[in-house]
């Protein structure tokens, strides 16, 4: 097993994955593991759905923009915001929840993303890939229906989980200094902006990224082409329409 250090300094983000099956007791130690995570007031306001079926999985790939890890990882994990558990549990003993609101959605995606990287983290830490995929939420409606999610349960975020068939090169990251903040928040200059994503800039694949977009800068190929303002008004429409749909937003 690698240390805590190794895990967390050198990790990537996998999306090819072995034939090796993870076998159930490894999976269901990782997701003890992840159970540790911090959670709100300890209420677990969480859901985990695990997904190996064959046929559950190629249900899913659509709902995650066709990507291959969704079909070829041999487990995909859903992590769900959930106030469907604890509701339940208020009702049964004399209590009246009073979670349909955003608030308590924004609890259980706090829980919820706490334990998926605890999982994540423990998963690496054995020699496994991962690879965290963004459309859940995009697609959040989607992905209801085919996991057969009740009200009070919203889909957050999925990983896909498996013994790694590619060994990539790790993705940059900004210095530190570009995200720390002493005491209070200090706005950047127009001088630090540059200094601190030129690195992001000058890569290869940045400047591919450019060329194969037709664009003057990087910043287009993410404003224009990778999140486009008209998709992330449709994506938050839906994802709106799904937080009340499933009871978030009565109040």
């Amino acid at each position: 097993m690698k240390s805590i250090s190794d895990t967390l300094l050198g990790r990537k983000t996998i999306r090819k994955y072995s034939g090796r099956n993870v076998d159930d007791d490894l999976l269901n130690d990782l997701l003890l593991k992840g159970s540790r995570a911090s959670t709100t007031g300890n209420m677990q306001v969480y859901s985990i759905i695990i997904t190996r079926d064959e046929s559950k999985k190629k249900e899913l790939a659509p709902y995650h923009f066709g990507q291959k890890m969704v079909t070829e990882a041999p487990v995909v994990l859903t992590f769900c915001a959930d106030f469907n558990r604890f509701s339940l549990w208020c009702l049964q003993n004399k209590a009246e929840p009073g979670y349909d609101n955003f608030l308590s959605f924004f609890t259980a995606a706090i829980d919820a993303l706490l334990v998926a990287q605890t999982v994540c983290v423990a998963a690496e830490a054995e020699g496994l890939g991962i690879c965290y995929l963004g459309t859940t939420t995009y697609m959040a409606d989607k992905i209801i229906k085919a996991l057969q999610l009740p009200k009070g349960v919203v889909p957050v975020t999925t990983v896909t989980l498996g013994w790694p068939a590619e060994d990539p090169e790790q993705p940059d990251r900004l210095p530190l200094e570009a995200v720390i903040h002493k005491e209070v928040y200090h706005d950047y200059t127009s001088q630090e902006i540059n200094d601190f994503y030129r690195s992001k800039e000058e890569r290869e694949d940045s400047r591919n990224f450019i060329k194969e977009n037709n664009k003057e800068t990087l910043a287009q190929v993410f404003t224009d082409v990778r999140y486009k303002k008209d998709d992330n008004i449709t994506f938050s429409g839906i994802l709106l329409k799904v937080l009340h749909d499933q009871g978030f937003m009565n109040q």
